[in-house]
């Protein structure tokens, strides 16, 4: 069932059905990050943060992070910095450049997060335990293949 905002927008342009249902579970996912970040206590772009840390497939440092999040060097070190004392992340060496500091989330914030996110997550299982196996595949696929068009548009001018 569409909402306002779904019902308002399918007025402007058109989009098939299961891109309409995507949509809506992207914005449900942001403001699921929301209350994350309300439940930690924490900013939204901290949280924010703390999802680049934990998906990141290379080491990040203040600034990469920062960048990522499209933020000025100092707010980026005042971000780190508060992370850092929650107990969240920390600093540390880049194992194969001494000189840089990367930033790490520590097994403290690891488990904080999914203390909030488990709830949720075993939703999700619930949800997906009502598919039969060929339902699920379709799912499955078609988010997969979902996941590697945004990675493409990340890379297209």
């Amino acid at each position: 069932m569409p909402d306002e905002i779904e019902s308002r927008e399918r007025t402007r342009w058109a989009a098939a059905e299961p891109t309409w249902a995507l949509w809506e579970v992207m914005r449900a996912a942001t403001d699921a990050g929301h209350v994350l970040a309300q439940r930690l206590g924490l900013p939204y772009n901290d949280v924010r943060a703390l999802s680049i840390l934990a998906e990141a497939t290379d080491p990040l440092g203040p600034v990469e992070l920062g960048n990522r999040l499209g933020m000025r060097s100092a707010s980026a070190t005042e971000l780190v910095d508060r992370l850092e004392g929650t107990g969240h992340i920390r600093r540390v060496r880049h194992p194969h450049d001494r000189r840089r500091v990367i930033l790490e989330m520590t097994d403290t914030g690891w488990h904080a997060v999914m203390a909030q996110l488990g709830p949720l997550l075993a939703r999700f299982d619930r949800v997906a335990d009502g598919l039969d196996p060929e339902g699920s595949a379709t799912v499955v696929g078609y988010l997969r293949a979902i996941a590697e068009e945004q990675r493409a548009y990340r890379s297209t001018p």
